[in-house]
C-alpha cells in the first residue's frame, strides 16, 4: 500500500532551499511511516512518497523520478534486490540505498550489483540515513561499518585484487581503500588532505581504468 505524500518539506524558511527528494519502499509500516517523517522533516529533504511492496514502487516511482530511494532488501513478493535491478533498467540516474538487516556477504554483492549505491543496516537508520542519502545523491557509497569490513575483506581476499590494484597508482588506490571503508568523498578528502575536487578527480580516473561507473561496481570489480 502507497502512502502518498508522505510529509512535506521542512520548515517554511527552508522552502527555497534547495530539497533533496526520496521514495521510501520499506514494508514494515510503523519504520516506513518513522523513516518517512524522519526524512521529509529535516531540513533541505523531501520524502515525495513511501511504498510498501516493490510492484507499487515500480508504477509510481519512475513518475515521481526521486533523487534517491530508501529500498528495503526483505519485501513481500517481490524483493527489494529484484525492485532495484528494475528500477535502476527503468530509471538509471536514481540511487539506492538499500536498508536491512542482514549483513551476509551475497546479500551485500548481490545488492550492489543489481545496482544499489549503499547498504545500511537498519539498526543505524536513525544516526546515518540522512548522511546516506546525501552521499548517494552525490555518487558515493555508503555503508555501515561492519558491512564495509565485510565488503573490504571479500575483495582483499579476491585473487584478481592485485590485478585489478595493478591497473591503479598508489594515490588512486590509496583513495579506493578509503572508498571502501564507506567513507564519503568529503570525509576522503579530509582524511587524506586534499581538496574535494581532488578526490573526484581521482574516483573518475579509477572508473576509467576498471570499466566501471559507480563507487559500488568499483569495489565489485576489485572483488572479483
Amino acid at each position: 500500500m502507497e502512502d502518498m505524500v508522505c510529509i512535506p518539506p521542512g520548515p517554511a524558511s527552508n522552502l527555497g532551499a534547495v530539497m533533496t527528494t526520496v521514495a521510501v519502499v520499506e514494508d514494515d509500516a510503523l519504520l516506513r511511516r518513522s523513516m518517512a517523517r524522519l526524512i521529509g522533516e529535516a531540513s533541505g529533504f523531501r520524502c515525495v512518497a513511501s511504498f510498501s511492496t516493490a510492484e507499487e514502487a515500480l508504477k509510481k516511482i519512475p513518475e515521481l523520478l526521486p533523487e534517491v530511494v530508501v529500498m528495503d532488501i526483505h519485501l513481500p513478493r517481490m524483493s527489494g534486490i529484484d525492485c532495484t535491478s528494475r528500477l535502476k533498467e527503468k530509471c538509471p540516474a536514481i540511487g539506492v540505498l538499500m536498508l536491512t538487516v542482514y549483513d551476509d556477504n551475497e546479500r551485500i554483492f548481490d545488492a550492489l550489483r543489481a545496482g544499489a549505491s549503499g547498504y545500511l543496516l537498519k539498526r543505524a537508520v536513525s544516526k546515518e540515513i540522512l548522511p546516506a542519502i546525501l552521499d548517494v545523491k552525490e555518487g558515493g557509497a555508503p555503508m555501515s561499518a561492519q558491512v564495509a569490513r565485510k565488503v573490504v575483506a571479500s575483495f582483499r581476499q579476491s585473487a584478481k585484487a592485485a590485478d585489478a590494484s595493478s591497473l591503479l597508482s598508489e594515490r588512486e588506490n590509496e583513495i579506493l581503500t578509503q572508498l571502501s571503508h564507506g567513507y564519503a568523498n568529503k570525509e576522503i578528502a579530509e582524511r587524506m588532505h586534499v581538496s574535494l575536487s581532488t578526490v573526484r578527480t581521482h574516483l573518475r580516473h579509477i572508473y576509467e581504468k576498471l570499466h566501471v561507473h559507480s563507487r559500488a561496481q568499483a569495489l565489485l570489480q576489485v572483488r572479483r
